[in-house]
């Protein structure tokens, strides 16, 4: 476990005066930047899978829930959520639904659109992890599937096939692999049989590049400090995401079941 050197912590953002200033949720983001760059200055040991394995029982919690279904926080309560208007947009969903994932899909779009990036792989890149509020296990499929009806096919391939090429580098694309994953998964991980095939397959793949170029601009730590607003990647949202006049959820889509579960979380049934 990282231990917090709280000094430290307020002297990176810039004082006392400085986090007086930030709202909670910028304290929340800057607080878990600091933790994964932490882990990331931490001697580099790391589990076996079979620790990983062990873990499970020690949890009250499965990793692969989604954000919005819960907290990890240790004593920690879930906030009751702004309900969500009646035709909802993806920009509805972003702000009310995925804020536990927006700071990092901005930064990584961000990036994607400083390195000159087609304007498919940054909105690529923006959308890759926010299925995270509903489920994180087999999140590039579970994206995939939810954008699918309201993006070009080669953006939906993106998200969908990141996934596989993240446990695979390529460092003629730019791409090594992180120690995050091997925090994550143990140092003698192997991917799942899934995950190997669409692998062989996407070497040969003429769309190889796209989700390669996601997993590029990835962030797997945060960058600290670093601020990134929505508002540059709303004129490229509108030209390549279809929100349907009915509103999300609303549209009688293979998919609206899924954008009704993020919009009421908290239904029992």
């Amino acid at each position: 476990m990282i231990q917090l050197d709280r000094r430290h912590f307020i002297a990176s953002l810039g004082g006392a005066a400085a986090v007086k200033l930030m709202s909670s949720e910028a304290k929340a983001e800057a607080l878990e930047a600091y933790m994964m760059a932490q882990l990331n200055t931490q001697p580099k040991k790391f589990p076996k899978a079979a620790e990983i394995e062990a873990q499970i029982e020690t949890r009250d919690y499965r990793r692969g829930v989604g954000n919005l279904f819960l907290t990890t926080q240790p004593n920690g309560k879930v906030k009751k959520l702004e309900p969500m208007p009646p035709k909802p947009t993806f920009l509805d969903f972003f702000n009310l639904r995925m804020q536990q994932t927006s700071n990092h899909v901005l930064q990584s779009a961000n990036r994607a659109m400083k390195t000159g990036m087609p304007e498919e792989i940054i909105l690529a890149c923006l959308l890759h992890d926010t299925v995270h509020a509903l489920i994180k296990v087999d999140h590039g499929y579970w994206g995939a599937q939810l954008y699918g009806p309201y993006v070009p096919e080669k953006l939906a391939f993106a998200i969908r096939y990141h996934q596989a090429l993240r446990f695979y580098e390529d460092k003629e694309a730019g791409y090594e692999y992180p120690d995050l994953y091997r925090n994550l998964f143990g140092e003698d991980y192997v991917p799942a049989p899934h995950i190997q095939a669409d692998y062989k397959m996407l070497k040969n793949h003429k769309w190889y590049m796209e989700p390669r170029l996601v997993t590029v601009n990835d962030l797997y730590a945060f960058e600290p400090g670093v601020v990134v607003k929505i508002d540059p990647f709303i004129d490229i949202i509108g030209r390549h995401f279809k929100n349907p006049k009915e509103g999300l959820g609303n549209d009688g889509s293979p998919v609206a079941h899924m954008w009704r579960a993020m919009a009421m979380p908290d239904n029992p049934l």
